[in-house]
């Protein structure tokens, strides 16, 4: 089973809080909705309001080390699209964006499910390339080139 490796030890919060994105008690107030809850500590930030989904897919990038794409503008290969059921890229919210030879690049927001790039490596026989992009972006993308199929 594949692993992700953080390059900055920090937790997602402590680097909201250096960057001055969110205050203590903006993640006092989420952790504890968390612990409630359940979910994803960026998804409950994003929720109340205390934090923008790019300011959570950026400090997922200098955590872990993916890089992060912005789906907005970005040209996606519509071969690449062929290889993900449409039912598989919304139920791990991510994309497939370009495919050379055997390694498949995919856009998703919760970049650390390892469950979701080992099924697509295994259902694509490819080797999987990840970035982070926003829910949003993700999900606009799965409607635009799924639904003009």
């Amino acid at each position: 089973m594949a692993t992700i490796r953080r390059i900055v030890s920090k937790q997602l919060g402590e680097l909201l809080l250096e960057r001055s994105i969110i205050n203590q008690s903006q993640l006092e107030k989420a952790l504890k909705l968390q612990k409630e809850r359940g979910g994803l500590i960026g998804q409950i930030l994003v929720m109340l309001g205390f934090a923008k989904e790019e300011e959570i897919a950026q400090a997922l990038t200098v955590q872990y080390g993916f890089p992060y794409l912005p789906l907005d503008c970005y040209e996606i290969n519509p071969e690449a699209i062929k290889l993900i059921p449409e039912n598989v890229a919304r139920q791990y919210n991510l994309i497939a964006i370009d495919k050379i030879e055997d390694l498949l690049t995919i856009a998703m927001s919760n970049p650390l499910n390892i469950q979701a790039v080992e099924d697509i490596e295994v259902l694509t026989k490819c080797k999987v390339q990840v970035f982070v992009s926003t829910m949003t972006d993700v999900t606009n993308a799965i409607k635009k080139y799924y639904s003009s199929k």
